[in-house]
């Protein structure tokens, strides 16, 4: 008898699951608006020219060696991420201030969950609903003691934020130390971000009940904060891979590169709001039911539509066009080649599944 035999199957990853099957289809006009990252005007994935430029002096380097970095990351890329992010330069600032180069979004939302359940050790973790995947799976894997609940932030109604919603929420069911995920910025998987009122107002909930915000900046107090996460760092992977923070660091370090790599930026995002307006008109003229004001409203490369998994899967299985079974696209998959295609699949499944 097996000790394992009674684990229990884990679902299969919705997203990856469409990545393999859109892999596998062979239809010609296939569309692809599932991946959470930038594709280029072909819907192929884009080398930055900045990157580009940053591996070659890498390559060309003839001191960089393969030795492990330190606990904390590579150094200069922890500090031009601060002055990044935090928009700093002076050294007392600085000095308050703990980063920590991680793995991924997924790696570092972990590493700050587990942090945060053992020195907070919080009740609740508040999570936005909707949200990206990971956030909920991080914390379920941690101490049970932590109950993950979610708080309303999309209005269906009216495709916007359901502040009063959030608000009410946290107001009447937070308590002390319970932890708050917010999206920095392109809310995943909305696209819809607060405005700098709104931050204000939960920023003064978080401060008069004392709860935590854990902000997830996925598109852009010191001392024993940071050895703690360096001594958690140590017992999960011990240091972070090389190659990627070097090449991010030349960029951030190097003036030309990073003014290259600013442009590169503005290349992805004029882009993503060309394709925005581009879909917005097609589905306008379309006479489609409904607003899409906020195909042009929202920030960043994810929009949730308000698709039922029925006609999400009608567009998979009839016309090929892949996306989550939420219903959220990435802007980035739409091209002058598809976004037509995409409008008039998505006409026709609305039509043909509206009731009577």
């Amino acid at each position: 008898m097996s000790r394992f035999q009674n684990i229990i199957d884990s679902p299969p990853d919705a997203a990856f699951s469409l990545v393999e099957a859109y892999a596998r289809d062979t239809f010609p006009q296939k569309v692809d608006l599932c991946p959470g990252f930038y594709r280029d005007e072909n819907a192929q994935p884009w080398i930055l020219p900045s990157v580009a430029q940053a591996k070659k002096l890498l390559h060309n380097d003839p001191t960089i060696d393969h030795e492990h970095l330190p606990l904390s990351g590579h150094p200069a890329l922890v500090s031009d991420a601060q002055r990044l992010v935090f928009g700093v330069e002076e050294t007392t600032t600085l000095d308050r201030i703990a980063s920590i180069q991680t793995i991924g979004g997924t790696g570092a939302n972990h590493l700050g969950a587990l942090f945060l359940s053992k020195t907070l050790r919080p009740a609740n973790v508040w999570i936005p609903d909707p949200s990206w995947i990971a956030h909920p799976q991080v914390w379920e894997q941690l101490d049970s003691s932590t109950s993950v609940r979610f708080y309303p932030y999309f209005d269906k109604k009216d495709h916007s934020l359901d502040l009063s919603g959030m608000v009410n929420t946290l107001r009447n069911e937070a308590i002390e130390n319970d932890v708050v995920v917010l999206h920095g910025c392109a809310h995943n998987p909305t696209g819809i971000v607060m405005t700098e009122e709104q931050w204000e107002e939960i920023a003064a909930i978080c401060a008069k009940k004392s709860l935590f915000p854990l902000i997830d900046l996925a598109y852009q107090a010191k001392a024993k904060v940071a050895t703690q996460l360096e001594r958690l760092q140590r017992s999960e992977i011990t240091t972070t891979p090389s190659y990627g923070a070097r090449t991010v660091s030349i960029i951030l370090g190097y003036e030309n590169i990073r003014r290259q790599w600013q442009q590169d930026l503005l290349h992805m995002s004029d882009r993503m709001q060309v394709m925005r307006k581009r879909l917005y008109e097609l589905l306008t003229a379309l006479r489609k039911p409904g607003s899409w004001d906020h195909l042009v409203s929202e920030k960043g490369m994810l929009s949730l539509t308000t698709l039922s998994r029925k006609q999400v899967n009608i567009l998979k299985e009839k016309y090929h066009v892949y996306m989550l079974p939420s219903g959220r696209i990435s802007v980035t998959g739409l091209t002058e080649f598809n976004v037509k295609y995409v409008a008039e699949s998505s006409d026709s499944v609305i039509k043909d599944t509206a009731p009577l």
